[in-house]
């Protein structure tokens, strides 16, 4: 038989193969969607539940190595840092953010690399949370979730490592924080000076003025609303999101329908839409004190921030830190996010621009070896040394969320 003819034959084998594939995934998507999506898949120990916030431990037992994006596998570090791990997402997602699928993990692979891995859930705010603030968070709800993690791991440091809003309220728990309770802190596209540049910035600049003539000439304040009346579904938080990249978020649905014979890429597809038109409210005691404090009065770039009856100081954190921002990040310059390197009594400090925007930084295809590597190579070198076993108590407790 002629090469050519082979050749031939072999083409057309394949492309008959990629119709019944594309068949098969296009239904697939259409009809059984919920199959094709992968996230929060890595079996984890609840040990901390009240009425909205949770922690989950992660310990990948009975498995030998993890695999990668890239295809190559990680085996698993047995001997664990004595340090815990705590993973804080930012709000407005849902907990997938950081087990988005089981080649592209987070909670995977630091647990993978020897980490005690614990990743707080901030849960899924209804209407009657409307009120709850920054101080809340930072505070409180932070305090209770490590306050679960230091009883179950036997450990009085913690090292935090937040993405976005969850670097911020990291941050700001860890300066109302005595020396010692921190050991490290990683900071991924977390916003800190307003006045740096990027999408977020930007918006502060607008309402500025405004919101300074409306404080000095009127009585109006934000916190004389009720929040609930600003009590806003879901979807607006994913609208806003996209509207940060309108042009990608049509695009990506032509690389699916060019690309629905590639039943890895669907899954892939289906999994981040998913993970993107999921997103959740915020409530809008937060949104109250991201625009005064953090917009308009640009307090974050001071260093001091009141949450309640306290008062936040970034001078007080004298843990070692490192900083990350993303390359193409359209929300957060990367001065926005160094900002904060200025501010800590850290005398141990990195930054590095990651290739990404402010999604792709932490979860995009290069996230595992630009950021995710980087944070646990440094991070290692600044845990404490593994201590002999000992028995991890579980502590479940239920609280109520005023």
């Amino acid at each position: 038989m002629p090469n050519w003819i082979k050749k031939a034959m072999d083409r057309g084998a394949e492309l008959n193969d990629r119709a019944a594939a594309t068949v098969v995934n296009g239904f697939d998507w259409l009809f059984r969607h919920e199959q094709l999506v992968k996230s929060g898949q890595t079996p984890f120990e609840l040990i901390y539940s009240n009425d909205l916030t949770s922690v989950r431990y992660y310990a990948l037992d009975g498995e030998d190595s993890i695999a990668l994006a890239d295809g190559a596998t990680l085996t698993i570090e047995r001997t664990q840092h004595a340090t815990p791990l705590v993973l804080v997402p930012p709000l407005g997602v849902t907990t997938e953010t950081f087990d988005l699928m089981p080649n592209r993990s987070l909670v995977r692979y630091m647990a993978a690399r020897g980490f005690k891995t614990y990743l707080i859930c901030w849960g899924i705010p209804q209407r009657r949370h409307a009120s709850l603030s920054m101080k809340d968070y930072a505070d409180r709800m932070m305090f209770e979730a490590l306050d679960a993690v230091r009883a179950h791991s036997g450990e009085k440091a913690v090292s935090l490592m937040g993405w976005c809003m969850g670097g911020l309220l990291a941050l700001l728990h860890a300066g109302l924080q005595p020396a010692g309770r921190i050991r490290n802190l990683v900071t991924v596209a977390s916003p800190i000076d307003m006045r740096g540049g990027g999408l977020v910035a930007g918006v502060a600049q607008i309402v500025n003025t405004p919101a300074k003539l409306i404080r000095k000439y009127t009585d109006f304040r934000l916190n004389f609303l009720k929040p609930e009346l600003f009590h806003t579904p879901g979807l607006v938080t994913t609208i806003v999101f996209k509207l940060t990249d309108p042009i990608g978020s049509i695009t990506t649905y032509w690389d699916l329908v060019t690309n629905l014979w590639d039943r890895e890429f669907v899954e892939s597809h289906s999994t981040t839409s998913d993970y993107l038109n999921n997103m959740l409210t915020y409530p809008a005691g937060v949104v109250g004190d991201m625009l005064v404090k953090v917009v308009v009065d640009n307090r974050l770039a001071e260093g001091e921030v009141e949450l309640g009856r306290k008062v936040s100081r970034f001078g007080r954190i004298r843990a070692p830190i490192f900083v990350f921002a993303g390359a193409s990040d359209a929300l957060i310059s990367a001065s926005t996010a160094e900002g904060i390197l200025d501010l800590v009594g850290s005398t141990d400090k990195r930054f590095e621009v990651a290739p990404g925007g402010h999604m792709g930084v932490i979860l995009g295809a290069t996230a595992p070896a630009a950021v995710w590597k980087k944070s646990a190579d440094w991070l290692a070198k600044r845990s404490a040394p593994p201590r002999p076993a000992r028995k991890r108590r579980t502590v479940l407790r239920a609280t109520a969320t005023s």
